[in-house]
């Protein structure tokens, strides 16, 4: 391995030289400052990221708290950070916390310990006001952006989020636009506010066209594929007879998609089906998905610039951005009675 002082060697200066030519100091010329740092790239010198982090007191690492990579929302997301992390010269360390608080908090510690510069946490949802990690994180001073909706125990921190409402706003409108008018909601996880604000969503679009939310239509189906299968079946076994569904999230979607099929009903002939997040298995589904396409690599651009301004010192805005309705094969007029 490349030391500073085969750099001087080679150079023929002192290891002092060298060391300030690499940092960019002002009373080295520019010339040595050209002629130690081609030197140092020919010799495969690689910097002591430990020793840069004691000196400028900047570890140049950023810890990124998701639930899980096998949800395939994060994909675009972490991708987005990814790249404009390595643009600016910073490492991410990528933490998953299974959507368990207990991990979280471990997650975050650990992190914080490694004195990363800064966190952005998809956090784990739950009904308490305020979490002792959340206080410790804020007490300390680490930036942090919270990827999605603000909630009390994490309010002190900026976030940026989908605007969940208006896109499933959106979605209720294109079926009532279709003639529907028996559409049923399997929502996700009741603790989660884009679980709420999508369920808002629905309802505003159903109060907007003089209908009421007939409770005998909600369904609580979580978020994976097997749940909305439970879902549907659940649905059928209650003999619930709606012209369509409007799904809290693709994974569920396409569960209820598959089950309503293998018991014989046709989409969108009978039944239409609409999912939320535009995941590239919508797309592929043996019914191509109408969805909502969430603008995930954009959240994550959206994440990395309000890093940047708090690690700059400014105090970002929150942000909410603008989802796009995307309709494919699985919507159709109501049928008759």
């Amino acid at each position: 391995m490349t030391r500073l002082k085969d750099i001087a060697l080679q150079a023929g200066c002192s290891v002092m030289t060298v060391s300030k030519a690499l940092r960019d100091a002002p009373d080295v010329s520019g010339t040595t400052k050209v002629r130690i740092r081609e030197l140092a790239k020919q010799m495969g010198y690689v910097p002591d990221s430990a020793a840069q982090g004691l000196r400028t007191k900047s570890t140049r690492m950023l810890g990124l708290v998701v639930s899980s990579l096998t949800n395939p929302i994060f994909a675009r997301v972490v991708l987005a950070i990814e790249e404009r992390a390595h643009d600016l010269g910073y490492e991410l360390i990528l933490a998953h916390t299974h959507n368990k608080p207990e991990r979280e908090a471990l997650c975050i510690q650990r992190l914080m310990a490694r004195r990363v510069d800064g966190l952005l946490i998809s956090p784990v949802y739950r009904l308490a006001s305020e979490d002792r990690v959340y206080r410790d994180l804020q007490a300390h001073g680490t930036p942090t952006v919270i990827m999605g909706h603000s909630a009390p125990f994490c309010s002190a921190f900026v976030n940026v989020q989908c605007d969940d409402l208006n896109a499933a706003h959106a979605a209720t409108k294109h079926l009532l636009d279709l003639g529907h008018r028996r559409i049923a909601f399997f929502a996700g996880p009741p603790v989660t506010p884009w679980t709420r604000e999508r369920f808002e969503g629905y309802r505003r679009a159903l109060r907007d066209a003089n209908l009421d939310v007939d409770d005998r239509l909600v369904f609580q189906a979580g978020r994976t594929i097997d749940d909305g299968a439970a879902a549907a079946l659940q649905m059928i076994n209650e003999g619930v007879n709606p012209t369509a569904i409007q799904c809290v999230n693709d994974l569920v979607a396409v569960g209820a998609a598959e089950t309503l099929i293998a018991q014989g009903h046709r989409i969108p002939g009978d039944i239409s089906m609409v999912g939320f997040g535009n995941i590239l298995l919508s797309h592929h589904f043996r019914v191509p998905l109408t969805t909502v396409r969430q603008p995930k690599f954009h959240l994550g651009e959206a994440a990395m610039e309000m890093m940047t301004q708090l690690l700059k010192g400014q105090n970002p805005a929150p942000r909410r951005i603008p989802a796009e309705l995307i309709i494919r094969d699985s919507t159709a007029p109501a049928r008759q009675a």
